[in-house]
């Protein structure tokens, strides 16, 4: 691949010395206020997400070779502050929180007042656009026309985008499982890595229902054929011992980290 000098230097900040990335997503919002407070989830004060992500960053920067982090809460916080050591990479989110439309026609946006310019400057090593994404859906040609317009500004701006598709069903109340997802993860490896990006977050291609080394190798092995980008997997919703060997699965199949 042929990459600007820019967004190689931006994805070697976001990377191990050796090449692989170990990426700390830490960009919740909504949703870790439910983690922090379950009972009581609005209770949890703006302030109080700060100083989690701070502890967490500064506890875990040895470990990890960069960190997905939101504007809202955590990116310009713990730069500030230092916590963020100069030498880790800084992956900043770029979509607002959730969707909009239909549960079986998702929309994503953009931020109100964030855009990839913005991220530049406050010194972000790469941009991350959550997608959501089933091939099959009405709003598909919609998503597909966001990926390609934040895709553009960070070819203009020389900035590597990791790009998080998220799969869903297309059929009201039917979960996306088995055989079917595998489908809908490897043809949007397929489709979307073509339209201008730099890393794919993805979606293991199988989920809790299929527990099968062999079916779990060749879909692996189906979506590093399919993707045209340097991929790595998704943690999901995964316990940690089947994380690890779903991880250990697709590094063996060409996966570049998690």
């Amino acid at each position: 691949m042929s990459y600007a000098i820019g967004v190689i230097r931006g994805l070697r900040a976001c990377a191990y010395a050796h090449g692989t990335f170990s990426i700390l997503a830490l960009d919740h919002r909504q949703n870790l206020r439910r983690k922090l407070r379950p009972d009581n989830p609005d209770s949890v004060s703006y302030g109080e997400m700060v100083e989690f992500k701070r502890a967490v960053v500064g506890g875990l920067a040895p470990a990890a070779s960069a960190f997905l982090l939101d504007p809202e809460i955590g990116a310009a916080q713990v730069i500030a502050d230092g916590s963020l050591p100069a030498r880790a990479g800084l992956v900043v989110a770029v979509e607002a929180t959730g969707y909009v439309g239909d549960s079986t026609a998702r929309l994503s946006r953009v931020l109100d007042g964030w855009s990839v310019e913005k991220a530049k400057r406050m010194g972000a090593s790469a941009l991350k656009l959550l997608l959501y994404y089933n091939p099959a859906a009405s709003s598909t040609s919609q998503q597909e026309e966001l990926l390609k317009s934040v895709a553009e500004a960070c070819g203009a701006a020389d900035l590597p985008l990791f790009l998080e598709p998220l799969s869903f069903s297309v059929q009201p109340g039917v979960p996306l499982t088995g055989e079917e997802r595998r489908k809908v993860v490897v043809e949007t490896a397929r489709r979307l890595t073509a339209m201008g990006c730099d890393v794919l977050k993805a979606e293991f291609p199988y989920d809790r229902s299929v527990d099968d080394p062999e079916r779990w190798a060749d879909a692996c092995a189906e979506l590093d054929a399919a993707s045209r980008v340097p991929w790595t997997v998704l943690s999901g919703d995964a316990d940690e011992e089947t994380f690890e060997r779903q991880l250990a699965t697709a590094c063996r199949a060409g996966a570049s980290g998690f």
